[in-house]
């Protein structure tokens, strides 16, 4: 999981990056201790996870959280414990009152993960992925999908009646497809199987596009569709 880290003392960045490191599972791709510069940072990236501190100088972390367009997960930490109820409200994932140890901080990690682990899991049986386009996340559904392309740090998904560019790897766009729908055929390319017309080794047919299956993918591309005929 991706995580950010906002507390204005230094030493309790410190303790999370360190928790964090010892889980296995959290990679801490940013820290401040400036509650400016952590919104500019959060507007630009997708994270999943987010360690706020709510006592600080310049504004309160529940009102910081509260003032996000784009909320990840939070846990709030603090020294303070009349705000748990305030937090709970705002949807925290968890509330670690300073100090706290390793146990309860990976306590509060694995409730993240479960929680992570379920939304996806609900995308995937209901037939559906959100993505942020214009700004905004927008609900995709899987059988809406004809092609899925990858453009530098973008990926173009294309849709009726036009396709749309999202921030996004196709490593973080495969994890969110199911198996059985989608196969990765090249690095540049997902294709939704039922909408497959036509393949050889080299190659795939949707509608009029043709699209390259890398040596890679072959023998995986040919697994997957050879199900479809049976």
């Amino acid at each position: 999981m991706k995580c950010v880290a906002i507390d204005d003392e230094p030493l309790a960045l410190q303790l999370v990056q360190g928790f964090a490191q010892k889980t296995g599972t959290l990679d801490v791709v940013a820290t401040f201790t400036d509650a400016v510069r952590a919104k500019d940072y959060l507007q630009q990236n997708d994270i999943d996870l987010l360690f706020l501190d709510i006592q600080m100088p310049d504004i309160n972390g529940l009102d910081f959280f509260s003032s996000l367009e784009k909320k990840p997960l939070v846990i709030f930490t603090t020294a303070f414990s009349q705000y748990a109820v305030e937090g709970f409200n705002l949807d925290a994932v968890d509330y670690l009152v300073k100090p706290f140890d390793f146990e309860r901080f990976q306590k509060a990690v694995n409730k993240a993960a479960d929680l992570i682990a379920y939304r996806q899991n609900k995308e995937i049986n209901e037939g559906f992925l959100f993505v942020k386009h214009n700004y905004q996340w927008n609900k995709i559904f899987f059988k809406d999908i004809d092609l899925i392309e990858a453009l530098d740090d973008y990926i173009k998904i294309y849709l009726h009646p036009k396709p749309i560019l999202v921030h996004m790897s196709m490593k973080a766009v495969s994890e969110k497809l199911p198996p059985t729908k989608f196969a990765r055929v090249h690095r540049s390319y997902i294709v939704p199987v039922e909408k497959v017309d036509g393949w050889n080794k080299n190659s795939i047919r949707i509608a009029d596009k043709t699209i390259p299956v890398s040596y890679t993918y072959q023998k995986q591309v040919q697994d997957i569709l050879q199900k479809k005929m049976e």
